[in-house]
C-alpha cells in the first residue's frame, strides 16, 4: 500500500543471582509480571481481527512440547499482572478469589522455575552475555533438570512475548543461547547499568494490532488490545513504566511509530500508523508470522493481510534488486550501448 494511502487509511473509520535468597526475591517481581503473561484462552491477544481465520485459536500450554512452531499455540493473552495502582474494581473483576485465597494456593514449582529462567535470562540480556545450558541447568532448573525442554520452552514464549526477545541457539555443541531482538528491530528502550527491561514488547504488539487493523489503528483501538495485556493508560506498569508516554512520545521520537489526529475528527481522536524506523527495519511479513504465531496458526489464515505482507514482500525485492550495484553496472552498459547506437546509424 502507497505512504500517502496507508498514511489516510483511519480516516473513513468510524474513529538471577546464583544465591538463592537473592534469586527468590528478584523472580517474585518478575513472577508477578510474567506468570499471566501468556494470556489465558477466554482472550485472542488482539480482539476482532480473528474473523478471517475461523480456525485459530488459542490453546492451553501442553505438557510436553510438539515443535517450536505448533508450541506457540500456547501463547495466549491473559493479562500481566496489573501493578500496585490498579484499582479495587479492575482487582474484583479479575478474580473472584480474595488475597488470602490466592496467597494459599500452592504454586506449580515448574512455573516458579519459568520465572526464575526468565529473571536469569533478563540479567544475562542486560548483561550483554550468552547463557548456556548448563548455566540454567545448575543456577535454575537444578533438581528438575528431567523437565529443561518445558521449562525452555515456556520462558522464551513469555521472552518472546512480554519482552520482544529471541532466544537463539548459536552453538548446538555447548548449548549456547543469546537473545536478539525481535523481527529484526534495533532499539529495545534499556537503559544500560539501571536495571530496567526491554520494552520491545509492547512495541511489537502495537505493530500488530496497525497492521492488522487496515496499517492504521485508532487509540482506542490499541488500549483495547493493551488493556487485555493489563496495561493500562495512566497507570505505571512493572514493565513498561507510564505506557501512555512511551507510546504516544517515546516510541514516537524513536520514528516507530506516528500518532496523529484523526483528519475532521471534533472532538480530536487520535490513531497510530507505523513510524519510518518499523518500515525499514522490519516487514509486514514478519509482523504478521508473529501474529499469527501468537494465536496458533499461521499467516494465510489471515486472508487479505497474508495477501498484502506477500506484495510488500515483492516490492521490498524488487527494489533491493534495483538497487543491487550489478544491477546499477548492468543499466549504465545498457545506456552506453543504446548511446553508442545513436552516434553509429
Amino acid at each position: 500500500m502507497p505512504q500517502e494511502q496507508e498514511d489516510a487509511c483511519c480516516t473513513s473509520k468510524q474513529c538471577p543471582h546464583t544465591n538463592s535468597e537473592t534469586q527468590g526475591l528478584e523472580s517474585a517481581q518478575v513472577f508477578k509480571s510474567t506468570e499471566e503473561t501468556v494470556l489465558p484462552s477466554s482472550h485472542p491477544i488482539m480482539p476482532g481481527i480473528l474473523e478471517e481465520a475461523p480456525a485459530a485459536r488459542i490453546l492451553n500450554t501442553p505438557q510436553v512440547p510438539q515443535s517450536e512452531y505448533t508450541s506457540s499455540t500456547t501463547i495466549s493473552a491473559t493479562s500481566l499482572t496489573k501493578s500496585d495502582e490498579s484499582s479495587s474494581s479492575q482487582e474484583e473483576e479479575d478474580s473472584s478469589s480474595t488475597p488470602s485465597d490466592t496467597e494459599n494456593v500452592p504454586r506449580d514449582p515448574l512455573d516458579e522455575k519459568v520465572a526464575l529462567l526468565v529473571n536469569f535470562l533478563l540479567l544475562k540480556y542486560q548483561m550483554k552475555e550468552s547463557v548456556t545450558k548448563a548455566d540454567m541447568l545448575h543456577f535454575v532448573i537444578r533438581e528438575y533438570k528431567d523437565h529443561f525442554p518445558e521449562i525452555i520452552l515456556r520462558a522464551s514464549e513469555r521472552m518472546e512475548i512480554v519482552f520482544g526477545l529471541d532466544l537463539k541457539e548459536v552453538d548446538p555443541i555447548s548449548h549456547s543461547y543469546i537473545l536478539l531482538i525481535k523481527l529484526g528491530l534495533t532499539y529495545d528502550r534499556m537503559l544500560r547499568g539501571e536495571g530496567s527491561m526491554p520494552k520491545t514488547g509492547i512495541l511489537i504488539l502495537i505493530l500488530g494490532v496497525i497492521f492488522m487493523k487496515g496499517n492504521c489503528a485508532t487509540e482506542e483501538e490499541v488500549w483495547e488490545v493493551l488493556n487485555v495485556m493489563g496495561i493500562y493508560s495512566g497507570q505505571k506498569h512493572f514493565i513498561f513504566g507510564d505506557p501512555t508516554k512511551l507510546i504516544t512520545k517515546e516510541l514516537v521520537q524513536e520514528k516507530y511509530l506516528k500518532y496523529q489526529q484523526v483528519p475532521s475528527s471534533d472532538p480530536a481522536r487520535y490513531e497510530f500508523l507505523w513510524g519510518p524506523r518499523a518500515r525499514a527495519e522490519t516487514t509486514k511479513m514478519k509482523v504478521l508470522e508473529f501474529v499469527a504465531k501468537v494465536h496458533g496458526t499461521d499467516p494465510s489464515s489471515f486472508p487479505s493481510q497474508y495477501e498484502e505482507a506477500l506484495k510488500d514482500e515483492e516490492e521490498r525485492a524488487q527494489a533491493k534488486a534495483a538497487a543491487s550495484p550489478g544491477a546499477t553496472a548492468m543499466a549504465g552498459a545498457s545506456s552506453g550501448a543504446i548511446s553508442s547506437i545513436d552516434s553509429n546509424p
